[in-house]
């Protein structure tokens, strides 16, 4: 099976029985994790009961994005000692964020680190993240196997570089914060649900999925404002939405 299951859709901090950014991929046994915000470790443990995993994507240092990385650490440190360390590819500020929280313990004693943005082969996957517009470092992820690709944003503002990212994208992930006064400000570091479904249909994307909704926004209106701009399928991310990725044809 070759699919992606939402852990969070909340940007900043999660609204009751939601969390924040996070995302499992499954793709024929091997299992990616996509960012680990306020409360997806336990629904990522709910839908990988035995915490089996391959390798740990983070697009950058927010605690909306990371936080559960720290819990993750302690559940292999003081857990799940005897297992081999977890790869884990982010940017540098996220080990000096959990760092902060565990300054006493190496934190490579369990993840084995790459930095991104780079690229790397990783399990099945063909592995890029590319740096996007942020308020610190972040960086875009796209993971491409066998003609299929599956590209996320983390946070961004608006930038060229997400139709390279999101490229004939069989899902494309896209944050859609939708802050009061976001397209006023002099330096843009997030998007609205219009401006995703632009970048998704400059990207030829196939679907679009909107996550990184700003707790008490309307998701209806924002998917609606994201068709405006996109021809394919616009997805709202919810917690626990499971999507297979690609189709018999392709």
């Amino acid at each position: 099976m070759r699919q992606v299951t939402v852990l969070g859709s909340c940007g900043a901090f999660p609204e009751p029985g939601r969390a924040c950014s996070g995302f499992a991929v499954d793709w024929d046994g091997f299992r990616l994790v996509l960012d680990l915000g306020y409360a997806t470790l336990p629904r990522l443990l709910t839908h990988w009961p035995d915490s089996a995993m391959d390798a740990v994507v983070i697009t950058h240092e927010h605690p909306d994005h990371c936080i559960d990385l720290h819990g993750l650490f302690r559940m292999r440190f003081y857990g799940d000692s005897g297992r081999p360390r977890l790869p884990l590819y982010c940017p540098p500020g996220v080990l000096e964020r959990i760092s902060g929280l565990e300054p006493d313990v190496d934190l490579h004693a369990v993840f084995d680190v790459h930095l991104l943005p780079g690229s790397y082969r990783v399990g099945p996957f063909d592995l890029t993240g590319l740096s996007l517009p942020h308020f610190v470092p972040n960086a875009g992820i796209r993971v491409q196997a066998d003609g299929i690709a599956l590209a996320y944003t983390g946070d961004t503002g608006p930038t060229p570089v997400l139709a390279e990212l999101g490229r004939d994208a069989d899902l494309f992930i896209v944050e859609a914060t939708d802050r009061d006064g976001e397209t006023s400000r002099p330096t843009r570091n997030l998007l609205t649900s219009t401006e995703a479904g632009h970048w998704a249909q400059r990207a030829g994307a196939r679907r679009l999925m909107l996550t990184h909704f700003w707790p008490g926004n309307d998701r209806a209106a924002a998917v609606a404002a994201a068709q405006h701009e996109f021809d394919g399928d616009v997805l709202a991310a919810e917690e626990d939405l499971t999507v297979i990725l690609g189709t018999p044809d392709r």
